[in-house]
C-alpha cells in the first residue's frame, strides 16, 4: 500500500515538474525578444493608373513606396500592403513584428524600407519581397512607437531618422540620432559611413537639405547657430551655412520629403525676425520670397499666399503667376504641383509653372464631417495622403483628436 502511495506521489511530482516545463518552454516562446519576418508570396505589383479623386479612407497613414505599396507602421509592426489606390487596408503583402521593441521610425528610398526600433536596431526591409536587406545596431532613439492612432508621425516624420539623396550619384544615405550619437549608414547595404558624438541636451531640430548636408541646431550655444555637416564624412562643412545666429534662434525646416529629408529650403526666426534661405545647393542662399511664413520653395519656385492671393514667384522673386484663393489653406508642393483645400472642402491642384488647373474634386468620401483640420499631410507621385484631425487638443485622447476611426484619405490629382 505504502508503495502504491509513493509511486502515485513521484508520478505526480513527475506531472506537475513537466507541465510547469511545459509553462515555462510556452511562457518563453510568448516573451523571448522575437523577429516575425513574413515575406511576400505573390509578385512584386505593377504600377497602378487610378482614377482622379478621393476614393481611399484608411486608419493608418500609409508611407507610398515606388508607387506601388502602401507602407505602415504600429506598435510593434510594420507592414505593406497594395495597390496604393485600394479603397480599404488589404491583407499584408509583407510584414515585419519584433518583439518586445517598438517602431520608432519608418523611412523608404527606392525599393529599399528602413525601419528603426527602441532598442536601436536598424533593419532595412527590400520592398520588391519584404525580406531583411540588411541590419544594423545604431544610436538608441529617445523614444519608442509614438504614431498614435494613424501611425502618421513614425512614417512621416519619425525622430532622429532622416534620408539624403545624392543628387549626382543617386546615393541614398540614412541619417540616425539618439543615445548621444549621430550615425550615417549607406541605404543600399547598411555599411556605416560614419558614427560621432553629440549631447543630445544642446541638439534641436535635425533634418538633410537637397544640397546634401545635414543641419543641426546647437539649442546650448550662445548665439544659436545653424551647423551643416558633410553627410560623407559627418564634419562640419565651415563657412557653408547661413549667416544668421542669435540667442533665440528657431528653425523650421521647409519643402521636405517624409522623414524631415532632402529639404529644399529653411526659415530662421529670431529677434523677432523672420528669413528665407535656399538649401538645396552647396551653399545657402537667402531668399527674400521664402520670408513670409508658410512659403513653401518647389524647385525653382516659391508657393505661398500674398493677402487672398496664391502668388507663385521665381525664387529671385519675378511672379509667374498668381490666382485669387480666399479661405483656402495650401495643403503641398511636391513634385511640379500645388495643392489646395478650398473652404468648400474641395481639393484644387494647379501645375506648377503655368498654373494651369489639373483636377479638382470634393475632398471627402460618403458622409463625412468636412469641418476638420489637416493633421500630417504627405504628396507624392500625383497622390494626396491627408490626415484628418477633429478641432481638438491633441493631449486628448485618440477618439476626440482624430476624425472618426478612419481619418486618412488618399486622393489621386493625376499623373
Amino acid at each position: 500500500m505504502a508503495l502504491a502511495k509513493g509511486r502515485r506521489l513521484t508520478v505526480a511530482v513527475l506531472a506537475a515538474v513537466t507541465a510547469l516545463g511545459v509553462s515555462v518552454v510556452v511562457a518563453y516562446r510568448m516573451l523571448a525578444p522575437a523577429d516575425v519576418v513574413t515575406p511576400a508570396t505573390q509578385p512584386y505589383p505593377a504600377a497602378v493608373t487610378p482614377k482622379i479623386g478621393t476614393d481611399t479612407r484608411l486608419a493608418m497613414a500609409p508611407l507610398i513606396v515606388d508607387d506601388r505599396l502602401r507602407v505602415y507602421a504600429t506598435t510593434r509592426q510594420v507592414w505593406a500592403d497594395h495597390p496604393v489606390d485600394a479603397r480599404t487596408r488589404r491583407t499584408a503583402f509583407w510584414s515585419l513584428r519584433r518583439w518586445p521593441a517598438e517602431v520608432s521610425g519608418v523611412a523608404a528610398g527606392g525599393t529599399t524600407v528602413l525601419t528603426r526600433w527602441s532598442d536601436g536596431e536598424l533593419v532595412a526591409l527590400d520592398a520588391r519581397t519584404g525580406e531583411v536587406a540588411w541590419r544594423m545596431t545604431g544610436p538608441k532613439p529617445a523614444e519608442g512607437y509614438t504614431g498614435r492612432l494613424t501611425g502618421a508621425e513614425t512614417v512621416y516624420a519619425p525622430p532622429g531618422l532622416h534620408l539624403a539623396t545624392d543628387a549626382a550619384s543617386g546615393r541614398v544615405t540614412a541619417v540616425v540620432a539618439g543615445g548621444g550619437e549621430l550615425a550615417a549608414y549607406d541605404l543600399a547595404d547598411g555599411r556605416q559611413l560614419w558614427r560621432a558624438s553629440v549631447d543630445d541636451n544642446c541638439r534641436g531640430e535635425s533634418f538633410t537639405t537637397a544640397g546634401g548636408q545635414l543641419a543641426l541646431i546647437d539649442t546650448c550655444a550662445q548665439p544659436r547657430a545653424i551647423e551643416l555637416r558633410d553627410l560623407s564624412t559627418g564634419q562640419p562643412i565651415a563657412g557653408r551655412q547661413p549667416d544668421v545666429s542669435g540667442t533665440d534662434l528657431a528653425v523650421t525646416p521647409v519643402g521636405c520629403r517624409a522623414a524631415a529629408s532632402d529639404c529644399t529650403a529653411l526659415r530662421v526666426t529670431t529677434g523677432g525676425q523672420t528669413q528665407g534661405w535656399r538649401v538645396d545647393g552647396e551653399t545657402p542662399v537667402a531668399v527674400a520670397a521664402l520670408d513670409a511664413p508658410g512659403s513653401v520653395l518647389v524647385g525653382d519656385a516659391v508657393v505661398g499666399f500674398e493677402g487672398t492671393d496664391l502668388v507663385v514667384r521665381s525664387a529671385q522673386g519675378a511672379e509667374r503667376w498668381r490666382k485669387s484663393a480666399p479661405d483656402t489653406t495650401l495643403l503641398a508642393a511636391a513634385d511640379g504641383r500645388v495643392h489646395l483645400r478650398t473652404a468648400g472642402n474641395d481639393l484644387v491642384t494647379f501645375e506648377l509653372n503655368r498654373g494651369r488647373e489639373l483636377s479638382r474634386f470634393p475632398l471627402t468620401m460618403y458622409s463625412d464631417d468636412t469641418g476638420w483640420e489637416a493633421g500630417y499631410v504627405q504628396a507624392v507621385d500625383g497622390y494626396v495622403v491627408v490626415e484628418r484631425l477633429n478641432r481638438a487638443d491633441p493631449d486628448l485622447g485618440d477618439r476626440a483628436y482624430y476624425l472618426g476611426a478612419e481619418p486618412v484619405l488618399i486622393a489621386v490629382t493625376g499623373r
